[in-house]
């Protein structure tokens, strides 16, 4: 029965994402959601919010937690909206809101001063043992205006580097196979996946 791992999420869209990064590399662990108290994520980094979550939902699951915590951060504005992504446009988390203000903000920004990253910090938290965090970055630059209707966040208006020149795409566009093999969350768990055997 393979060991499992709790996703200090409630967003269905990272368990899904999840699970598909760990299959492709762990088939001997199975991440399963979790249905706990959301803790208060009052970090201002990434890698402070991922231990809060982790350690709260180690804690209430008594099983190794992982915790992801990303944003995008945006050159032009000095690495922001970075920690604060998910509320950019307020508490609401609505990610429509965040993306059409981040757009307004660059508005006059045009190419090739329009780069942002990706960034990905997951803390891996055990109810007996070290935590440890881990960061992967994925570079690009910002579209002008949202494109795709796959991925979720900021990924229609992210257009990754090193794609064809005249065929690129934002994420949006990207199937979720592509994406979970380049994105940011999967450079972080390739980075995270010795430390897996320590559990």
């Amino acid at each position: 029965m393979p060991r499992q791992l709790v996703l200090a999420t409630h967003n269905p869209h990272k368990v899904e994402e999840f699970q598909a990064i760990v299959a492709a590399t762990r088939p001997d662990l199975e991440v399963v959601g979790y249905d706990g108290p959301e803790p208060v994520e009052d970090g201002v980094t990434f890698a402070e919010n991922a231990l809060i979550k982790a350690r709260a939902a180690s804690l209430h699951t008594g099983l190794p937690a992982l915790a992801d915590d990303s944003g995008i951060c945006v050159d032009a504005l000095g690495g922001a909206p970075g920690a604060f992504s998910a509320y950019w446009a307020g508490h609401a988390k609505d990610a429509a809101a965040n993306t059409a203000l981040l757009l307004d903000q660059l508005s006059d920004i045009r190419d090739p001063h329009r780069t942002a990253q990706f960034v990905s910090t997951i803390a891996l938290v055990a109810p007996d043992g070290p935590e440890h965090v881990v960061e992967g970055r994925w570079q690009g630059r910002l579209a002008l205006a949202p494109a795709g209707a796959d991925g979720f966040g900021y990924d229609p208006v992210f257009v990754p580097d090193g794609q064809e020149p005249g065929a690129e795409r934002t994420v949006g566009e990207w199937t979720a196979e592509e994406k979970n093999a380049a994105s940011h969350r999967a450079r972080a768990f390739r980075a995270l996946v010795p430390l897996l055997a320590e559990l």
